[in-house]
């Protein structure tokens, strides 16, 4: 199994800069892609942005030359850092990780989320 803990979040005023860390742990063999998904209040779950193994990173349009997404492999985890934060952005921000462990292969796992609210 993996267990996998947000941190970061929280209020911060239009304009402002957060950063989301979430620590990947358990039986670990390897992990590949690891990400960020987000979702507003009444509306689906969205990619913000992905980072592979090999460092390769995807946004969504909407947070392009804003987030920047990062990993340390050795910690096995992945951050957000988040500028130039716009109401719109609020939402629940959920980690996601594709790893195998030691006793199964690979599998998609969620983290439990982190609010942000930005104020205008």
């Amino acid at each position: 199994q993996v267990q996998l803990v947000e941190s970061g979040g929280g209020l911060v005023q239009a304009g402002g800069s957060l950063r989301l860390s979430c620590a990947a742990s358990g039986s670990i063999f390897s992990i590949n892609t690891m990400g960020w998904y987000r979702q507003a209040p009444g509306k689906q779950r969205d990619m913000v942005a992905t980072i592979t193994g090999d460092g390769s990173t995807n946004y969504a349009d909407s947070v392009k030359g804003r987030f920047t997404i990062s990993r340390d492999n050795a910690k096995n985890t992945v951050y957000l850092h988040m500028n130039s934060l716009q109401p719109e952005d609020t939402a629940v921000y959920y980690c996601n990780v594709g790893a195998r462990t030691y006793s199964s292969s690979r599998l998609i796992y969620w983290g439990q989320g982190t609010q942000v609210t930005v104020s205008s």
